[in-house]
């Protein structure tokens, strides 16, 4: 047994020293700080627009903070990250950073000084990105405005507040393929591929991640989460009652809505508001590599389209509360099984949403998108929905778009889960949700993330 006990602790100090080996990175040299001049101003008006496809600054600007600077708070299941400073200040920064240490980190997640970064910078998508667009990011980020701002520490739970454990997750899941072109497909696909599974890395929220936080591989955009909410699965799971096509996909990324979709509202905003700024050939290739992730045909996406369109209408239709500004129909009662709380979400609904939410069959392009079609009535879950109920939809300061109030302080939690009940019960047919009230409360305890900063 002692010579058991013995070779067990020699093979583990033997594993543990391999481990070290394997994974250990050395530190680069610290660069002298170069002049913004000195960059090619073509390679940085490229890398401006990189960047804003990947929304460098979505993540690594903190709220009231400076742009780039970091400091915003990352909740995952394994505690908080705060994300990192990346101006090109010398001392808190990435400002003596070579872009091979740049390089380095957007392709093995290992800073200048060799530790390993945590997984949730996405460097499992960046993988993908040539060495040219890393270099025009590069550019661009050497030349952004200085910030001094300290990186705050992770508050992770024991023990994987430490970085070994990073290195372990890379050993599992971190993978260096190659993305070829699909010789089948246009240029405008290839490239949109491109965009979306790498710099953009759109999986990082539309994909289920397993329990240590990795993407499923085998179930690329199905569905995920993304700060407390739902990634609608943007493959033919996808809960839209209508499939998507490129164009509406165009629009709702360029325009932040489509007629037959929705409003966009919680992180997809930040996102966006980016993409209204790069070139609209990459928001199309994008458009056009996401709308064929749902494989839907022609025929099958128009007759589907029909089936929505008559259901929505009927729903509104037949109404059993009417909005005011129709008072001159009579009113139909409620079905005699209602329960109580449906009953209570209706006389919500008519006072508080009908207003907008009800044309009396008319549809002008005014008013938000009809409830039967939103791709959130529909969702697996009503974290989204309550979001929306909870906090509203504003347009940016100083920009025009469609707006929704917020009734955090005008609905009792009761209320607002009668009425999300309700909403789904009347313009969808999917099942009731459940979990609501608690889904809710976890919204109630956390800011808002609607805009970009």
């Amino acid at each position: 047994m002692r010579r058991f006990l013995f070779g067990l602790i020699g093979i583990l100090v033997v594993a543990v020293i391999g481990f070290v080996a394997l994974t250990w990175r050395s530190e680069l040299p610290p660069m002298a700080p170069r002049a913004a001049a000195s960059f090619d101003p073509a390679l940085v008006a490229k890398g401006a627009d990189l960047a804003a496809i990947g929304s460098c600054d979505v993540c690594h600007t903190k709220p009231g903070g400076r742009t780039y600077a970091g400091g915003y708070p990352l909740e995952t299941p394994f505690g908080v990250l705060y994300s990192t400073n990346i101006t090109p200040d010398p001392d808190t920064g990435i400002g003596a950073w070579s872009q091979a240490a740049f390089t380095r980190a957007m392709r093995e997640g290992v800073d200048r000084r060799g530790r390993h970064l945590y997984p949730a910078f996405p460097y499992d998508h960046f993988t993908l990105t040539t060495d040219s667009d890393i270099a025009a990011i590069y550019a661009f980020m050497m030349t952004r405005q200085p910030v001094s701002a300290r990186n705050e520490d992770a508050r992770l739970n024991f023990p994987l507040n430490f970085r070994i454990f990073a290195a372990g997750w890379k050993l599992l899941f971190l993978h260096h393929d190659e993305l070829k072109p699909e010789p089948s497909r246009d240029a405008a696909w290839n490239r949109g591929r491109y965009l979306v599974t790498g710099l953009g890395h759109c999986g990082a929220c539309h994909t289920p991640r397993n329990s240590l936080g990795a993407e499923k591989r085998h179930r690329p955009f199905a569905g995920g989460d993304g700060r407390n909410w739902y990634s609608p699965a943007l493959d033919a799971s996808s809960p839209s009652p209508i499939p998507w096509s490129a164009e509406q996909v165009f629009n709702y990324l360029r325009h932040d809505f489509d007629p037959l979709h929705g409003q966009v509202a919680g992180p997809m905003a930040p996102v966006n508001h980016n993409l209204a700024r790069v070139p609209e050939a990459d928001v199309r290739a994008i458009a056009a590599y996401t709308a064929s992730l749902n494989d839907t045909d022609a025929a099958t996406q128009q007759r589907q389209t029909q089936t929505a369109l008559a259901f929505a209408r009927d729903r509104e239709a037949t109404l059993p509360i009417m909005r005011a500004s129709t008072a001159t129909t009579p009113r139909q009662p409620e079905p005699p099984d209602a329960s109580a709380q449906s009953k209570e979400g209706a006389a919500i609904f008519a006072g508080a949403c009908a207003t907008c939410h009800h044309g009396g069959g008319e549809w002008p392009s005014t008013r938000p998108v009809p409830l039967g079609l939103s791709t959130t009535v529909h969702g697996p879950d009503a974290r989204n929905l309550l979001h929306i109920v909870v906090d509203g939809i504003h347009p940016r300061p100083g920009e025009s778009g469609k707006i929704m109030p917020g009734f955090a302080g005008a609905l009792t939690d009761a209320q607002i889960v009668a009425l999300a009940g309700y909403v789904r019960s009347r313009f969808s047919d999917k099942p009731a949700w459940t979990g609501m009230a608690e889904a809710l409360q976890q919204i109630r305890r956390r800011p808002a993330v609607t805009e970009a900063p």
